[in-house]
């Protein structure tokens, strides 16, 4: 584990080992990260984050309560988490700040295995990012992404498929199939059942 000297890392917080954790980091109590992790500078990642082995976390990204991000994932610089649809700072007559800790308003969003979430994306409340999944930079994500979907814009939308190597299962494709077929990634020739928004990847035999 290397943790630059400018990191704030507080009581209770559990890093794995191989780790590194860069300058102005700041991870709160609670939050567990895996082994052979990178936490980019200046990103927050808050308390009771869950983070599995071998996940990127580039510089600036925020991370709040009720995230868990499984392992193998790229986060992009600048990408920001919620957990509250409706949030609000003060009561009604403005007498007290709300509490920031976990209520029944904040929800959860699981971020699955393999999954990558481009550059300045922001991801909405009790959501699940499907495993291996792609998130185009910029994107607003309102809905869940399943698994090996390519998903953009504002609201992000599925537009293609993505194969586990990060390759589009067809090159230029913007449109998602609605009859069932066979795809195979060009570059690492994975194999592929494909309907819609279903994908499932082939058992590789060795």
């Amino acid at each position: 584990m290397a943790v630059h000297p400018t990191a704030i890392i507080e009581p209770g917080t559990i890093i794995g080992r191989g780790t590194a954790i860069w300058d102005n980091v700041h991870v709160r109590h609670s939050t567990q990260i895996g082994n052979d992790c990178i936490i980019g500078e200046k990103s927050y990642i808050a308390y009771g984050v869950r983070i599995g082995d071998f996940c990127k976390i580039n510089a600036f990204v925020y991370i709040c309560t009720a995230v868990t991000i499984e392992r193998g994932v790229m986060i992009a610089a600048g990408t920001v988490f919620t957990n509250d649809r409706f949030p609000r700072a003060t009561t009604p007559d403005f007498r007290r700040l709300l509490p920031s800790d976990p209520d029944e308003h904040t929800l959860p969003t699981l971020v699955r295995e393999g999954a990558t979430i481009g550059a300045q994306c922001t991801i909405g409340s009790g959501l699940t990012i499907g495993r291996f999944a792609m998130i185009g930079m910029g994107s607003v994500v309102t809905r869940d992404v399943p698994d090996y979907i390519l998903a953009v814009g504002n609201p992000a939308r599925p537009i293609g498929y993505v194969c586990s190597c990060g390759q589009p299962l067809v090159p230029g494709l913007h449109k998602l199939l609605v009859q069932r077929t066979s795809l195979a990634c060009h570059n690492c020739g994975a194999q592929y059942e494909v309907e819609g928004t279903f994908v499932k990847q082939h058992a590789t035999v060795a």
